[in-house]
């Protein structure tokens, strides 16, 4: 007994010691939860990935931003790139397991959103390509790090680096920022006029009803639906965006000007 409470004290000290200097450092999650909440309230996206306990740590941050931190509030888009099992796999087996994140963040992401990268060491080749491919393609990429300077803290526009050479401490103070960032982007949602919700919750045993939406700024009124071709049309602009290549564009525009075939005419 006596040496298991040697080695909980030891971790605890050494927790201890990393947390004044975490502090300092971690004084950016403010801004960077203002500038994600901005983001993602645009339509823009939050790319996140990670290695072993990194890519734990990465996919419960996406699942605060899709689900929710404390309070009900909008869905937020954010995908942690390793969780996609076949795509890792197949992009690993094809182009080598440098490429499984890089590939990815060329699939999915656009100009302007944010590309969050964890590693205790800073030195992981698959995400300092993933920092690379973000960069050519005009996302912000920040970077959860242990000590600096390393490789993916000069790859990245901003890093919140821990200060201690023990991964396991690192790793915890990551998961402390993961939270803190999640806490400031919902403190910002409200200012910037997100909805606090999407849709009522349902009680046990009932389905949820379809009903009206919340819109800021605006009425509980329901739009009317669009034909199918108009919506199809929509969702293909919305992904492509103004800085998509142009066959894109130009496919949502007449995927949207398509008469509905179920539309009956005078």
């Amino acid at each position: 007994m006596a040496g298991q409470k040697l080695l909980l004290d030891a971790h605890l000290h050494g927790l201890a010691q990393a947390l004044p200097g975490y502090r300092q450092a971690a004084g950016r999650l403010s801004r960077w939860g203002r500038d994600l909440a901005q983001t993602l309230v645009e339509g823009g996206r939050l790319l996140v990935a990670g290695n072993g306990g990194s890519a734990a740590e990465a996919q419960h941050l996406a699942a605060e931003l899709v689900g929710k931190l404390r309070e009900d509030r909008v869905p937020l888009s954010a995908i942690a790139l390793h969780a996609e099992t076949s795509s890792v796999t197949a992009i690993g087996n094809d182009y080598g397991f440098e490429e499984v994140f890089a590939r990815q963040v060329r699939a999915h992401g656009r100009p302007g959103d944010v590309l969050l990268l964890m590693s205790t060491s800073g030195r992981s080749a698959n995400l300092l390509a993933a920092a690379r491919a973000g960069r050519e393609l005009g996302l912000r990429c920040w970077a959860f790090t242990g000590p600096a300077p390393n490789p993916l803290a000069d790859a990245c526009a901003d890093v919140l680096a821990v200060p201690c050479e023990d991964s396991q401490v690192v790793q915890e103070l990551h998961l402390v920022s993961t939270h803190v960032l999640c806490e400031y982007v919902d403190h910002t949602l409200p200012l910037l006029g997100a909805a606090p919700t999407s849709r009522p919750h349902a009680g046990p045993g009932q389905r949820k009803q379809d009903g009206p939406h919340e819109i800021p700024g605006g009425p509980r009124e329901r739009a009317a639906p669009a034909p199918p071709a108009a919506r199809q049309g929509r969702a293909v602009a919305g992904r492509a965006g103004r800085d998509a290549p142009l066959p894109y564009r130009r496919a949502g525009r007449l995927l949207a000007a398509i008469p509905d075939p179920e539309e009956k005419t005078p």
